[in-house]
């Protein structure tokens, strides 16, 4: 394992290393600061990293041929360090890397899920003992690690043929991770893990049903699969959750699914995360669709949705005898059953449901996962995204010429509002055309508006002769609630009072 030292008389940095049988020191003019440590260890972990692959060429990295020989031994080396800069990577006398894994995963147990426990024993018994098993778990380096992850990326899986992915890899390195770390706290040695990250993970695919193929699934689907899918496709429940639902978890009185347990590896078990308990609210569709299945399994099993001999659906018979031969059929893109799940959550947004509630109708303790996931399927299932501003601008703006003419209240704010008259010029108003129900105030302000046309046509200013008046909306918000009104002849009921109030008909 190399480190990252200080030369004493010049106060400079230099790398320190093993390769080929030798203890190698690259000098540098780097000042020891923290950033000069910082750009140097990302050489180095690249030079280690190489190492381990076995394509490290050191006259190309370094500019010189690999030397032949090291002038000062590694003792004396060792014995020129000061204690307090020697780096402590590795120890010996430590336990085998089998026998300290095994003692760690007996002392982590008691805290995991039984799911969790299998798979986490798999990696260990599959990958890590065959690998490190006789091995010092002192003297695992940083290198062994290095090289034993590019030995995963090489594996290749019994079905498929291909190699195993970046998250399977990781999650084969997470155990080892910790193993390795407890083993350095413990022991006091420096952990092999250091600096080592994950490989990075292609985002999972989202793939939604559209609603024509949610339709089509529903119609086709065997009938004693269909109250199954329409619970899956309207709730949003996990896999395992549908298939560990039981009745006494089904609440029809207050139409709710209580979500407390899961099927997990074929075997009853706790949920996901603590989050994951959580009360579904039933729709319609998922309130029919339970009560038709009650009256087929209520009696015979305590299970919503099993087989006939009464026991949970088997995931991998319902995947291979139901899911893949129905998609086929109908030709639509295969895809995995937690589809439908996705296929809930992009319902809900696209309807307008709250966030808030479709977080909680799904298990997640926030709305981040959410947005970040689901989001942007929404302008596809709603087809025209900004429909919604579009209707409100059709409702309530108009870009059509108004002509009239401007009467000014006397009002605190000074609002200007626009009255329409279309009357014939010189004739007044009759009772005929007062408002229904005696509205003495519509009537005043329609007197006042014939006086006004008057006027100006006793003046000579022909009506039709006038150009636009501009419209000024008034700045109250009771007022932009009726702004609307403006284009009829009765005017704003907000200003009838004041109108009464403060204008009189003139003589």
């Amino acid at each position: 394992m190399g480190s990252i030292r200080r030369h004493e008389s010049k106060g400079t940095l230099f790398i320190d290393f093993r390769h080929a049988g030798q203890r190698l020191r690259e000098y540098t003019s780097l000042a020891d600061n923290a950033a000069n440590r910082k750009r140097l260890q990302k050489a180095l972990d690249r030079v280690e990293a190489e190492i381990a692959l076995g394509t490290f060429d050191y006259q190309k990295t370094f500019g010189k041929p690999l030397p032949s020989s090291q002038p000062v031994s590694d003792a004396a080396a060792e014995e020129d360090t000061p204690e307090l800069q020697r780096n402590p990577m590795s120890r010996t006398g430590t336990p085998t890397f089998k026998e300290f894994a095994d003692m760690w995963f007996s002392e982590s147990e008691v805290s995991w899920r039984r799911s969790y426990k299998v798979t986490q024993r798999g990696s260990i018994d599959q990958y890590l003992i065959p690998y490190f098993g006789e091995k010092e778990v002192g003297q695992i380096t940083k290198a062994d690690v290095l090289a034993f992850r590019a030995t995963l990326a090489k594996v290749t899986t019994r079905k498929s043929q291909s190699t195993l992915s970046n998250r399977r890899i990781n999650s084969v390195m997470k155990p080892l991770r910790q193993i390795l770390n407890e083993a350095a706290d413990r022991l006091e040695f420096t952990s092999a893990f250091r600096n080592i990250k994950p490989l990075k993970m292609k985002r999972s695919d989202v793939m939604p049903f559209t609603l024509d193929e949610v339709q089509q699934i529903l119609t086709t689907v065997r009938a004693d699969y269909r109250q199954y899918f329409t619970v899956r496709f309207f709730t949003g429940m996990r896999t395992g959750e549908a298939h560990g639902l039981k009745w006494k978890y089904i609440d029809f009185e207050r139409r709710l699914i209580l979500v407390r347990e899961a099927i997990v590896l074929k075997e009853e078990d706790e949920l996901k995360t603590d989050g994951s308990v959580r009360d579904i609210q039933m729709n319609d569709l998922v309130f029919d669709a339970l009560q038709a299945q009650f009256k087929v399994t209520g009696k015979t099993s305590e299970f919503v949705f099993c087989n006939r001999n009464g026991t949970p659906i088997d995931n991998q018979n319902f995947l291979n005898r139901v899911w893949s031969p129905l998609l086929r059929h109908l030709d639509i893109p295969h895809r995995r059953a937690y589809q439908m799940r996705h296929t809930a959550a992009t319902l809900w947004l696209a309807s307008g449901e709250a966030p808030e509630w479709i977080a909680r109708q799904l298990g997640h303790t926030s709305t981040e996962m959410l947005f970040r996931v689901y989001s942007r399927y929404v302008p596809n299932l709603t087809r025209r995204d900004g429909s919604a501003m579009e209707r409100l601008l059709k409702q309530h703006i108009s870009v059509a010429p108004v002509q009239g003419s401007v009467i000014r209240l006397l009002e605190e704010a000074q609002t200007v509002e626009l009255v329409e008259h279309e009357r014939t010029p010189g004739v007044q108003p009759n009772e005929s055309d007062a408002p229904a129900g005696g509205d003495q105030a519509s009537a005043l302000y329609a007197s006042t508006a014939s006086h006004q046309h008057a006027a100006d046509t006793a003046k000579g200013e022909a009506h039709s002769n006038k150009p636009p008046v501009e419209v000024l909306f008034p700045r109250s918000a009771a007022r932009r609630k009726h702004a609307t009104k403006a284009q009829s002849l009765s005017p704003l009921s907000s200003l009838r009072s004041a109108t009464s109030a403060e204008r009189s008909p003139q003589d």
